[in-house]
């Protein structure tokens, strides 16, 4: 494996230089979180369709067993997180940014945490066909891990399809506050370049580019070790600079590649697909083990909770359980973030569960405590838009937004905007420039659902007067007929009848 110094790379637009808040979590060390009794399973972890259940009230489980199928492409398999009785599937409380409550599967836990016998690891994945390696990682319900939790499938078969020359791994995290991922690259860097080179054999792929932060000099150490005892010249680590958002997928891209992800594209529309390290790592522990994925490595930290560490947690587990498993609450806390400060979601309940989008939750103390500054109106500064990562001009989408125009918010890109958060931190007027556009989506997203829903309501109405019409004009053709033959029966009749006469 080679290396590359960052003058090799190509300069990224944008993007702000953050204060680091990792030293409270980045030990090194990854604590076994504790299975709790009680696990609340949602069947939507992932970014598409929520699975379907395929396990009833009253079943008894094991680790590892699919309890949840996947419903479409962009879908994912559910696994169960330990062994015991599924207690109840209902709707639950969750952190989502798309939905309140999901429809989760409760398991009583056994406390024996027996695997399921159906369980095997991929004796030689080298020697599988690429497609059935791909179609082993969709059943193990592996999907992204960096936060967006992609169903990896998906992404392998559209890189496939679109015909790829570089798979990029994402070690770069450049969160202020998560490091659930440098302590991955620490501990088990071996079986994060084992998942990669499987990666690769799934996708044919010949060269790999791994990138790790430059703040990362531990997880640089690893990765380089690990690969010094089984030399793999497709490999490539290159260092990459702690500047936000240089761990965005298209950002990314442009920085080691120098090529742009095109609007509204993906990465492997520039020919790269971007895969996690935690995606790489999960993807070992299917090939070594067969275990599917049934939990992740999760950041608890901040100034609210008593013991900040990176936490291997099942799925499942509530957030409640597990911050008590971090030495509960201190004083400071104030309220929980789900992901980072600059992107993460606000947590409403703890007894919302982890699922595997879940890479960090922050107790709040002072130390990133909500603005109390008011909003005041835009004073056209343009800190916002020298700012912008993706080239955006915050200031006229704010102020298009203001005035209800989704269509033009598209025209300027607003399905481009990454919502990296970095226009919030400049603006000298403290406007939510993120949150709106967040709006703006939903609304442009409903504004669409309104129209096709319509469009189908016309089409169905269209349809029927086309149905009415046809059997109107077929019941006038029966009336018609019948009466053309009434015509001539009559007619028959009084000629029959006057033959008749005529004879007498």
């Amino acid at each position: 494996m080679s290396a590359a110094p960052t003058e090799h790379l190509f300069r990224l637009p944008g993007g702000i230089r953050l204060p680091s808040f990792k030293a409270q979590s980045a030990t090194g060390l990854i604590h076994p979180a504790q299975i709790p009794e009680v696990l609340v399973v949602p069947l939507r972890q992932h970014a598409g369709a929520a699975a379907k259940a395929c396990v009833a009230v009253g079943d008894t489980v094991q680790t590892g067993q699919l309890i949840g199928v996947a419903n479409g492409v962009f879908s994912a398999n559910v696994h169960a997180p330990t062994s015991g009785t599924v207690t109840a599937i209902d709707a639950h409380p969750v952190v989502d940014r798309h939905a309140d409550r999901v429809e989760c599967i409760t398991i009583s836990s056994d406390g024996q945490d027996t695997s399921s016998d159906t369980l095997s690891p991929l004796a030689n994945p080298f020697a599988m066909p690429a497609e059935a390696v791909r179609e082993a990682i969709g059943a193990a319900g592996i999907v992204g891990l960096g936060g967006a939790a992609f169903p990896t499938l998906a992404k392998l078969n559209q890189a496939v399809a679109s015909g790829i020359d570089t798979l990029l791994l994402n070690g770069v995290e450049c969160e202020p506050y998560i490091s659930c991922d440098d302590a991955l690259m620490r501990a088990r860097a071996s079986d994060i370049l084992y998942g990669t080179r499987v990666l690769m054999h799934a996708l044919g792929m010949r060269q790999c580019v791994i990138g790790v932060e430059s703040d990362k000099p531990e997880s640089w150490q690893a990765l380089t070790e690990a690969a010094s005892i089984d030399a793999d010249d497709r490999l490539q680590l290159v260092r990459i600079p702690t500047v936000y958002p240089s761990g965005g997928e298209d950002q990314l891209v442009y920085l080691i590649t120098g090529r742009e992800v095109p609007s509204g594209g993906f990465p492997s529309d520039a020919g790269v697909l971007v895969h996690n390290v935690g995606t790489a790592a999960s993807v070992a522990t299917l090939a070594l083990t067969g275990m599917p994925l049934i939990s992740r490595i999760v950041t608890v930290t901040g100034e609210g909770v008593a013991t900040p560490g990176n936490y291997d947690v099942r799925f499942g587990t509530r957030i409640a359980d597990l911050v008590a498993h971090a030495g509960g609450y201190t004083d400071a806390a104030e309220r929980l973030i789900m992901g980072g400060p600059m992107t993460g979601i606000s947590v409403i309940d703890d007894a919302a569960p982890v699922g595997k989008a879940c890479n960090c939750l922050i107790a709040t103390g002072p130390a990133i405590r909500t603005s109390k500054e008011p909003e005041r109106a835009c004073i056209r500064c343009g800190e916002c838009a020298r700012i912008c990562p993706v080239r955006l001009q915050p200031q006229q989408m704010h102020r298009e937004h203001h005035f209800g125009d989704s269509q033009r918010l598209i025209a300027m890109g607003l399905n481009d905007c990454i919502e990296c958060g970095c226009c919030d931190l400049v603006c000298p007027s403290h406007i939510g420039l993120t949150q709106s556009f967040r709006d703006a989506k939903k609304a442009a997203k409903l504004a669409l659902y309104e129209r096709e829903r319509a469009d189908r309501a016309k089409e169905r109405f269209e349809e029927r007067n086309a149905r009415s019409s046809a059997a109107e004009q077929q019941a006038h053709e029966q009336i018609d007929a019948l009466k053309r033959k009434a015509s001539r029966d009559a007619i028959a009749d009084i000629l029959s009848r006057n033959t008749r006469k005529g004879s007498d």
